[in-house]
């Protein structure tokens, strides 16, 4: 096959089990030396998908073809030659040193009477290298922890030597640091020319390592194409039926997306409460989205035209109080952000930093009724207005419950909606605060 085709296609592939259709028509096709990660949520497909591309399940209509061969017209053996498979499950039912457990890779590649050869042990050896597997080659697996597992079940599919590595929930029960090397072990592999296909559950993983991605529901697929192009609320919403905001990660730049509750509104549509931001510099981005979506009427200012967050509330059809490019916060631009500060039932200081310029944002802010404070750099760092511009945090300290962002949606809940307006732990102190302060109300779970 020439290197510009496709991998792998399928061409209405159907699967049923039990007389229910798993996958429906799924045509699909993968490119060389590319990551495709295949999410969707539970019962969508995908590990139904995974096995009928190596072959271990059989289409009731349809049909799958790696590097231009039918899969289902092949032998098992000769399948193994194109492609290998990383179960979800670690576990194994025998108690085999590692290194044995990595040379059953090479299984594919011997014939019943054939011995052992230097190519095959070359294999082994390099598997166990490129995994990081060599330091405990000679010990049980059952010795291994969980990510230690993971990295010898895919050193045993690199010794297969497949064109195609394909991969089951590959962080499953797996820690951040394991899902991260794992993920970070196949985006190298698939550099060196490997072509990759994994399920995965994570959809803020997905979109940060895979290439593209394949959107699963109900056995058809919703949408491929690259993560920004898939992952986004209407699909999510078509898929997961869930309530998300999807934005760019501040610090990878990848696709993100967070889960929010259901919309609380009331039977006329009305707003959960209203909101003002206190943001600038692109702080205060996240939280516009994560407000907006959440049912909140949000208001935002006063910020410069041309400013990150300033475009980021236009998008979202906010109300921007706005001052020109570089200009401070001026008397007309101060009263307009009182005004909303006074009509808000709370009001988020996003992280910013503070100079002469836009001191009166934290003055006004100062007035709330109920008040939130974004924390996730000391104030000495970010404080370019010397005392005035301590008095002024200080002030809101003193008022407000400090937060850091991934707690914000929580605490304005608290707040508003936790005994009508006003509820939530408003009369506590800092110190009562952080102690008990919880996620209840949201999540940042994408594990849908």
């Amino acid at each position: 096959m020439s290197d510009r085709e496709p991998l792998i296609r399928t061409t209405d592939l159907s699967v049923e089990l039990g007389g229910e259709t798993i996958l429906d028509g799924v045509n699909l096709t993968v490119d060389r030396g590319t990551f495709v990660g295949l999410i969707g949520p539970n019962g969508a497909g995908k590990t139904t998908l995974l096995k009928a591309v190596n072959g271990s399940l059989a289409p009731s209509r349809g049909r799958v073809e790696i590097d231009g061969e039918n899969v289902h017209a092949l032998s098992s053996k000769a399948t193994s030659r194109l492609v290998a498979t990383v179960p979800q499950n670690t576990s194994l039912t025998f108690d085999f040193d590692v290194r044995q457990t990595v040379r059953m890779g090479r299984t594919p590649h011997r014939s019943r009477l054939g011995g052992w050869r230097g190519g095959d042990e070359s294999a082994v050896e390099h598997a166990l290298e490129r995994t990081r597997t060599t330091e405990f080659a000679d010990r049980t697996v059952s010795d291994l922890s969980g990510g230690e597992r993971q990295r010898v079940l895919i050193a045993r599919a690199l010794a297969q030597e497949t064109p195609l590595l394909l991969l089951d929930e590959p962080t499953a029960s797996l820690d951040i640091n394991h899902q991260v090397r794992t993920l970070e072990l196949v985006r190298e592999l698939v550099g060196e020319g490997k072509t990759a296909v994994a399920a995965i559950h994570d959809l803020n993983l997905a979109a940060h390592y895979c290439d593209e991605l394949v959107l699963l529901s109900g056995g058809r697929v919703v949408a491929t194409g690259p993560p920004e192009s898939v992952l986004t609320e209407d699909h999510l919403e078509d898929a997961f039926d869930a309530n998300a905001v999807v934005a760019r990660h501040p610090v990878t730049g990848s696709v993100y997306v967070t889960a929010l509750p259901d919309r609380r509104v009331g039977a006329g549509g009305e707003s959960r409460g209203r909101v003002h931001v206190v943001g600038g510099g692109g702080a205060a981005a996240r939280h516009l989205y994560l407000l907006s979506a959440a049912g909140y009427e949000v208001s935002v200012g006063a910020l410069n035209e041309g400013d990150t967050d300033t475009e980021t509330a236009r998008s979202l059809g906010l109300e921007t109080v706005t001052v020109d490019p570089f200009s401070p916060v001026g008397d007309e631009a101060a009263a307009a952000v009182a005004e909303r500060v006074a009509a808000a039932d709370c009001v988020v200081v996003a992280d910013v930093e503070v100079g002469s310029g836009n001191l009166a944002n934290l003055r006004a802010a100062a007035d709330a009724e109920h008040l939130v404070l974004v924390e996730e750099r000391p104030f000495a760092e970010r404080n370019y207005a010397g005392e005035a511009g301590g008095e002024a945090y200080r002030a809101l300290r003193e008022r407000g419950v400090v937060v850091s962002s991934k707690e914000v949606l929580a605490a304005v809940s608290d707040r508003l909606d936790g005994d009508g307006r006003g509820g939530g732990d408003g009369g506590r102190n800092d110190g009562e605060r952080r102690a008990d302060r919880s996620e209840a109300g949201t999540s940042v779970d994408t594990h849908f």
